[in-house]
Protein backbone atom coordinates (compact mmCIF):
# COMPACT_ATOMS: atom_id res chain seq x y z
CA UNK A 1 0.00 0.00 0.00
CA UNK A 2 1.24 3.44 -1.02
CA UNK A 3 1.80 6.41 1.41
CA UNK A 4 -0.41 8.12 -0.26
CA UNK A 5 -3.37 5.15 0.09
CA UNK A 6 -2.40 4.68 3.52
CA UNK A 7 -3.27 8.86 4.06
CA UNK A 8 -6.96 7.96 2.89
CA UNK A 9 -7.70 5.01 4.94
CA UNK A 10 -6.51 6.72 8.06
CA UNK A 11 -9.64 8.02 8.75
CA UNK A 12 -11.82 4.89 8.64
CA UNK A 13 -8.82 3.02 10.44
CA UNK A 14 -9.13 5.37 13.73
CA UNK A 15 -12.49 4.86 13.27
CA UNK A 16 -12.65 1.46 13.78
CA UNK A 17 -9.94 1.34 16.77
CA UNK A 18 -11.70 4.74 18.06
CA UNK A 19 -15.36 3.49 18.62
CA UNK A 20 -15.89 3.53 21.99
CA UNK A 21 -18.34 5.62 23.01
CA UNK A 22 -19.70 2.21 24.30
CA UNK A 23 -20.56 1.03 27.76
CA UNK A 24 -19.30 -2.42 29.16
CA UNK A 25 -22.81 -3.52 29.16
CA UNK A 26 -23.96 -2.13 25.68
CA UNK A 27 -23.27 -3.55 22.48
CA UNK A 28 -22.68 -2.37 18.74
CA UNK A 29 -23.07 -3.33 15.23
CA UNK A 30 -21.06 -1.73 12.69
CA UNK A 31 -20.34 -2.31 8.99
CA UNK A 32 -17.50 -0.37 6.88
CA UNK A 33 -17.48 -0.87 3.38
CA UNK A 34 -14.49 0.25 1.26
CA UNK A 35 -14.52 0.77 -2.85
CA UNK A 36 -11.78 1.67 -4.97
CA UNK A 37 -11.78 2.92 -8.21
CA UNK A 38 -9.11 0.94 -9.51
CA UNK A 39 -6.73 -1.68 -8.46
CA UNK A 40 -3.35 -0.71 -7.50
CA UNK A 41 -3.74 0.26 -4.47
CA UNK A 42 -2.80 -2.42 -2.44
CA UNK A 43 -6.38 -2.89 -1.16
CA UNK A 44 -9.21 -4.97 -2.47
CA UNK A 45 -11.59 -3.04 -5.54
CA UNK A 46 -14.76 -3.46 -3.15
CA UNK A 47 -14.61 -4.89 0.43
CA UNK A 48 -17.41 -4.64 3.66
CA UNK A 49 -15.95 -5.27 6.84
CA UNK A 50 -18.75 -6.51 9.71
CA UNK A 51 -17.82 -5.64 14.12
CA UNK A 52 -19.93 -6.23 16.85
CA UNK A 53 -18.36 -4.16 19.97
CA UNK A 54 -14.84 -5.00 18.83
CA UNK A 55 -14.73 -8.43 17.13
CA UNK A 56 -14.34 -8.93 13.15
CA UNK A 57 -17.46 -10.84 12.51
CA UNK A 58 -17.87 -11.06 8.86
CA UNK A 59 -15.71 -10.68 5.59
CA UNK A 60 -16.72 -9.70 2.07
CA UNK A 61 -14.02 -8.51 -0.63
CA UNK A 62 -13.87 -8.41 -4.56
CA UNK A 63 -11.30 -10.89 -4.48
CA UNK A 64 -13.06 -13.84 -2.56
CA UNK A 65 -16.55 -12.69 -3.62
CA UNK A 66 -17.71 -14.28 -0.47
CA UNK A 67 -19.19 -13.70 2.80
CA UNK A 68 -16.97 -15.20 5.72
CA UNK A 69 -17.63 -15.53 9.07
CA UNK A 70 -14.70 -14.53 11.12
CA UNK A 71 -15.77 -15.93 14.81
CA UNK A 72 -16.27 -19.36 15.61
CA UNK A 73 -19.99 -18.36 17.13
CA UNK A 74 -20.76 -16.58 13.36
CA UNK A 75 -20.28 -20.38 12.41
CA UNK A 76 -24.09 -20.66 14.05
CA UNK A 77 -25.81 -19.33 11.58
CA UNK A 78 -27.13 -21.45 8.78
CA UNK A 79 -26.17 -21.43 4.85
CA UNK A 80 -28.99 -19.02 3.89
CA UNK A 81 -27.47 -16.66 5.70
CA UNK A 82 -24.23 -16.54 4.21
CA UNK A 83 -25.65 -17.41 0.80
CA UNK A 84 -27.57 -14.19 1.17
CA UNK A 85 -24.68 -12.13 2.31
CA UNK A 86 -22.77 -13.47 -0.66
CA UNK A 87 -25.55 -12.11 -3.27
CA UNK A 88 -25.61 -8.97 -1.41
CA UNK A 89 -21.86 -8.31 -1.27
CA UNK A 90 -21.73 -8.74 -5.01
CA UNK A 91 -24.66 -6.62 -5.52
CA UNK A 92 -22.87 -4.04 -3.27
CA UNK A 93 -19.98 -4.57 -5.37
CA UNK A 94 -21.48 -3.95 -8.59
CA UNK A 95 -23.08 -0.79 -7.13
CA UNK A 96 -19.59 0.60 -5.94
CA UNK A 97 -17.87 1.26 -9.21
CA UNK A 98 -21.07 3.77 -9.90
CA UNK A 99 -20.36 5.38 -6.78
CA UNK A 100 -16.90 5.99 -6.90
CA UNK A 101 -17.30 6.90 -10.65
CA UNK A 102 -19.73 9.73 -9.63
CA UNK A 103 -18.23 10.86 -6.63
CA UNK A 104 -14.76 11.26 -8.78
CA UNK A 105 -17.19 13.20 -11.19
CA UNK A 106 -18.55 15.34 -8.20
CA UNK A 107 -14.61 16.69 -7.99
CA UNK A 108 -13.81 17.08 -11.35
CA UNK A 109 -11.19 14.06 -11.45
CA UNK A 110 -10.95 11.93 -14.24
CA UNK A 111 -8.09 9.52 -12.91
CA UNK A 112 -5.92 8.42 -10.11
CA UNK A 113 -7.17 6.50 -7.57
CA UNK A 114 -9.79 6.98 -5.33
CA UNK A 115 -11.93 5.71 -2.54
CA UNK A 116 -15.13 5.97 -1.20
CA UNK A 117 -16.35 4.60 2.40
CA UNK A 118 -19.23 4.52 4.72
CA UNK A 119 -19.60 3.68 7.81
CA UNK A 120 -23.31 2.27 8.87
CA UNK A 121 -24.69 0.64 12.34
CA UNK A 122 -26.87 0.39 15.60
CA UNK A 123 -26.04 0.31 19.14
CA UNK A 124 -28.26 -1.28 21.85
CA UNK A 125 -27.70 0.32 25.40
CA UNK A 126 -27.91 -1.87 28.45
CA UNK A 127 -30.96 0.63 29.71
CA UNK A 128 -32.76 -0.81 26.00
CA UNK A 129 -32.74 2.16 24.02
CA UNK A 130 -31.28 2.60 20.72
CA UNK A 131 -29.13 4.30 18.33
CA UNK A 132 -28.54 4.38 14.52
CA UNK A 133 -25.80 5.50 12.12
CA UNK A 134 -24.48 6.29 8.67
CA UNK A 135 -21.81 7.89 7.32
CA UNK A 136 -19.59 8.75 3.89
CA UNK A 137 -16.60 9.60 3.60
CA UNK A 138 -14.30 10.45 0.21
CA UNK A 139 -10.57 10.34 0.11
CA UNK A 140 -10.21 10.55 3.71
CA UNK A 141 -12.52 13.26 4.50
CA UNK A 142 -16.08 13.64 5.76
CA UNK A 143 -18.42 13.64 2.41
CA UNK A 144 -22.49 13.06 4.24
CA UNK A 145 -23.86 11.94 7.09
CA UNK A 146 -27.65 10.47 7.99
CA UNK A 147 -29.43 12.74 10.41
CA UNK A 148 -31.28 10.32 12.35
CA UNK A 149 -33.35 12.64 14.36
CA UNK A 150 -35.11 14.11 10.60
CA UNK A 151 -33.62 10.63 9.22
CA UNK A 152 -32.34 13.05 6.10
CA UNK A 153 -28.99 12.96 4.26
CA UNK A 154 -26.97 16.28 5.40
CA UNK A 155 -24.07 16.93 2.91
CA UNK A 156 -20.92 17.63 5.17
CA UNK A 157 -18.86 19.28 1.42
CA UNK A 158 -20.33 21.04 -0.80
CA UNK A 159 -19.68 18.23 -3.55
CA UNK A 160 -22.34 16.00 -1.74
CA UNK A 161 -24.85 18.69 -2.10
CA UNK A 162 -25.82 17.03 -5.68
CA UNK A 163 -26.32 13.59 -3.81
CA UNK A 164 -28.08 14.20 -0.72
CA UNK A 165 -30.40 16.46 -2.60
CA UNK A 166 -31.26 13.44 -4.85
CA UNK A 167 -31.33 10.61 -1.85
CA UNK A 168 -33.94 13.05 0.31
CA UNK A 169 -36.46 13.99 -2.58
CA UNK A 170 -40.15 12.48 -2.33
CA UNK A 171 -39.65 10.29 -5.37
CA UNK A 172 -36.22 8.50 -3.75
CA UNK A 173 -36.38 8.76 0.20
CA UNK A 174 -33.53 6.86 0.94
CA UNK A 175 -33.10 8.48 4.60
CA UNK A 176 -36.45 5.99 5.29
CA UNK A 177 -35.26 3.10 4.16
CA UNK A 178 -32.13 3.62 6.40
CA UNK A 179 -34.10 3.98 9.16
CA UNK A 180 -36.00 0.80 8.80
CA UNK A 181 -32.92 -1.06 8.47
CA UNK A 182 -31.23 1.19 11.70
CA UNK A 183 -34.18 0.64 14.17
CA UNK A 184 -35.39 -2.50 13.05
CA UNK A 185 -33.14 -5.33 11.08
CA UNK A 186 -30.14 -4.08 12.51
CA UNK A 187 -30.96 -4.36 16.05
CA UNK A 188 -32.75 -7.43 15.47
CA UNK A 189 -29.40 -9.08 14.10
CA UNK A 190 -27.35 -7.97 16.61
CA UNK A 191 -29.42 -8.99 19.08
CA UNK A 192 -28.65 -12.36 17.67
CA UNK A 193 -25.29 -12.31 17.84
CA UNK A 194 -25.32 -11.05 21.34
CA UNK A 195 -26.97 -14.77 22.20
CA UNK A 196 -24.48 -16.46 20.05
CA UNK A 197 -21.35 -14.90 20.96
CA UNK A 198 -22.21 -13.96 24.79
CA UNK A 199 -19.18 -15.99 26.43
CA UNK A 200 -16.70 -14.10 23.58
CA UNK A 201 -18.28 -10.69 23.78
CA UNK A 202 -18.50 -10.24 27.49
CA UNK A 203 -15.45 -12.13 28.63
CA UNK A 204 -13.56 -9.90 31.48
CA UNK A 205 -9.56 -9.77 31.51
CA UNK A 206 -8.02 -8.15 34.36
CA UNK A 207 -5.24 -5.11 32.95
CA UNK A 208 -1.38 -5.49 33.50
CA UNK A 209 0.57 -2.32 34.38
CA UNK A 210 4.10 -1.17 33.99
CA UNK A 211 5.16 2.47 35.30
CA UNK A 212 8.47 4.35 34.23
CA UNK A 213 9.83 7.50 34.26
CA UNK A 214 13.02 9.60 32.71
CA UNK A 215 14.54 13.08 33.07
CA UNK A 216 13.24 15.51 30.71
CA UNK A 217 15.76 18.11 32.52
CA UNK A 218 16.74 18.63 35.79
CA UNK A 219 13.21 20.18 36.90
CA UNK A 220 11.37 18.13 34.82
CA UNK A 221 10.71 14.31 34.64
CA UNK A 222 7.93 12.22 32.01
CA UNK A 223 6.41 9.42 33.42
CA UNK A 224 4.60 6.75 31.82
CA UNK A 225 2.40 4.24 32.11
CA UNK A 226 1.39 1.42 30.01
CA UNK A 227 -2.02 -0.65 30.26
CA UNK A 228 -2.05 -3.55 28.63
CA UNK A 229 -3.86 -7.48 27.81
CA UNK A 230 -7.33 -6.30 28.94
CA UNK A 231 -11.24 -6.85 27.88
CA UNK A 232 -13.72 -5.43 27.12
CA UNK A 233 -12.02 -2.22 25.61
CA UNK A 234 -12.84 0.66 27.66
CA UNK A 235 -11.03 1.47 30.25
CA UNK A 236 -9.93 4.85 32.45
CA UNK A 237 -6.43 5.46 32.94
CA UNK A 238 -4.75 8.96 34.68
CA UNK A 239 -1.79 9.52 36.94
CA UNK A 240 -2.41 10.85 40.55
CA UNK A 241 -0.18 12.85 42.85
CA UNK A 242 0.22 12.05 46.69
CA UNK A 243 -2.50 9.59 45.95
CA UNK A 244 -4.69 12.20 45.57
CA UNK A 245 -4.18 14.87 42.80
CA UNK A 246 -5.23 14.12 39.08
CA UNK A 247 -2.31 14.93 36.82
CA UNK A 248 -3.70 15.72 33.41
CA UNK A 249 -2.21 13.74 30.94
CA UNK A 250 -0.57 15.57 27.88
CA UNK A 251 0.27 12.48 25.80
CA UNK A 252 -2.62 9.45 25.71
CA UNK A 253 -2.25 7.26 22.58
CA UNK A 254 -5.28 5.04 21.20
CA UNK A 255 -6.36 2.37 22.85
CA UNK A 256 -5.01 -0.13 20.63
CA UNK A 257 -6.02 -3.99 19.49
CA UNK A 258 -3.20 -6.70 20.43
CA UNK A 259 -3.35 -9.97 18.24
CA UNK A 260 -5.03 -12.45 21.11
CA UNK A 261 -7.88 -9.75 21.60
CA UNK A 262 -7.07 -7.56 24.35
CA UNK A 263 -5.95 -3.98 24.14
CA UNK A 264 -3.01 -1.82 25.63
CA UNK A 265 -3.13 2.17 26.56
CA UNK A 266 -0.04 4.36 27.32
CA UNK A 267 -0.51 7.66 29.36
CA UNK A 268 1.86 10.12 29.58
CA UNK A 269 2.72 13.31 32.34
CA UNK A 270 5.25 15.34 32.58
CA UNK A 271 5.78 16.90 36.39
CA UNK A 272 8.19 18.38 38.32
CA UNK A 273 11.27 16.52 39.80
CA UNK A 274 10.93 17.15 43.55
CA UNK A 275 11.49 15.11 46.65
CA UNK A 276 8.44 14.27 48.62
CA UNK A 277 5.57 13.86 45.77
CA UNK A 278 4.33 10.65 45.40
CA UNK A 279 3.32 9.51 41.29
CA UNK A 280 1.07 6.26 41.03
CA UNK A 281 -1.35 5.47 37.76
CA UNK A 282 -4.99 4.16 38.45
CA UNK A 283 -6.29 2.08 36.28
CA UNK A 284 -10.68 1.35 36.16
CA UNK A 285 -11.86 -1.31 34.15
CA UNK A 286 -14.99 -3.72 34.79
CA UNK A 287 -12.77 -6.49 34.83
CA UNK A 288 -11.90 -4.94 38.59
CA UNK A 289 -15.52 -4.55 39.51
CA UNK A 290 -15.35 -1.57 42.10
CA UNK A 291 -11.27 -2.12 42.63
CA UNK A 292 -9.11 0.53 40.77
CA UNK A 293 -5.79 -0.75 40.35
CA UNK A 294 -2.66 1.27 41.73
CA UNK A 295 0.73 1.40 40.75
CA UNK A 296 3.09 3.36 42.29
CA UNK A 297 6.10 4.99 40.40
CA UNK A 298 9.81 4.48 42.34
CA UNK A 299 12.02 6.78 41.22
CA UNK A 300 15.78 6.17 40.78
CA UNK A 301 17.30 6.14 43.71
CA UNK A 302 14.30 5.57 46.53
CA UNK A 303 16.14 3.34 48.72
CA UNK A 304 17.91 0.35 47.51
CA UNK A 305 17.07 -0.74 43.57
CA UNK A 306 17.14 -4.54 42.97
CA UNK A 307 20.23 -4.55 40.83
CA UNK A 308 21.91 -2.77 43.75
CA UNK A 309 20.31 -5.50 46.38
CA UNK A 310 21.23 -8.46 43.98
CA UNK A 311 25.12 -7.29 43.56
CA UNK A 312 25.27 -6.77 47.66
CA UNK A 313 24.09 -10.43 47.72
CA UNK A 314 26.54 -12.17 44.99
CA UNK A 315 29.53 -10.22 47.07
CA UNK A 316 28.49 -11.56 50.43
CA UNK A 317 28.48 -15.10 48.73
CA UNK A 318 31.68 -14.85 47.28
CA UNK A 319 33.35 -13.50 49.99
CA UNK A 320 31.93 -16.56 52.70
CA UNK A 321 33.36 -19.02 49.72
CA UNK A 322 36.91 -17.45 50.12
CA UNK A 323 36.41 -17.83 54.13
CA UNK A 324 35.47 -21.48 53.78
CA UNK A 325 38.10 -21.95 51.23
CA UNK A 326 40.78 -20.67 53.52
CA UNK A 327 39.42 -22.35 57.17
CA UNK A 328 39.74 -25.53 55.00
CA UNK A 329 43.06 -24.71 53.76
CA UNK A 330 44.18 -23.98 57.06
CA UNK A 331 42.83 -27.06 58.70
CA UNK A 332 44.38 -29.41 56.41
CA UNK A 333 48.04 -27.88 57.04
CA UNK A 334 47.33 -28.30 60.87
CA UNK A 335 45.85 -31.54 60.25
CA UNK A 336 49.14 -32.79 58.68
CA UNK A 337 51.73 -31.30 61.17
CA UNK A 338 50.45 -32.97 63.96
CA UNK A 339 50.81 -36.24 62.10
CA UNK A 340 54.32 -35.93 61.97
CA UNK A 341 55.34 -34.32 65.26
CA UNK A 342 53.04 -35.49 68.15
CA UNK A 343 54.91 -38.83 69.35
CA UNK A 344 58.49 -40.81 69.27
CA UNK A 345 56.89 -43.83 67.47
CA UNK A 346 56.41 -40.92 64.47
CA UNK A 347 59.46 -40.20 64.08
CA UNK A 348 61.07 -43.53 64.54
CA UNK A 349 59.02 -44.54 62.09
CA UNK A 350 60.34 -41.45 59.78
CA UNK A 351 63.78 -42.78 60.21
CA UNK A 352 63.39 -45.97 59.67
CA UNK A 353 62.00 -45.20 56.25
CA UNK A 354 64.55 -42.83 55.50
CA UNK A 355 67.07 -45.95 56.44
Amino acid sequence: MTVGRMKMMIPLILIILGVSGVECDSHSMRFYTTAVSSPGSGLPVFSIVGYVDDKEITNYNSDTRQRLPKTEWMKKLGSDYWERNTQIGQNNEAVSKHDVQTAMSRFNQTGGIHIVQEMYGCELRDDGTTEGYDQYGYDGRDFMSLDTQRWIWIPTMNEAQITTQRWNSPEVRVGERDKNYLENECIEFLQKHINNGREDLEKRVRPEVKVWGHHQSDDVTRLQCLVYGFHPRPVEVKWVRNGEDHVPSDEMSPILPHPDGTYQIRVSVEVPTREGDTYSCHVDHSSLKDETLSVIWDPPGNGLSLGVIIGAVIGIIALLAVIIAVVIWIKKNQAGYKSTNTSDTASDNSKEVKA
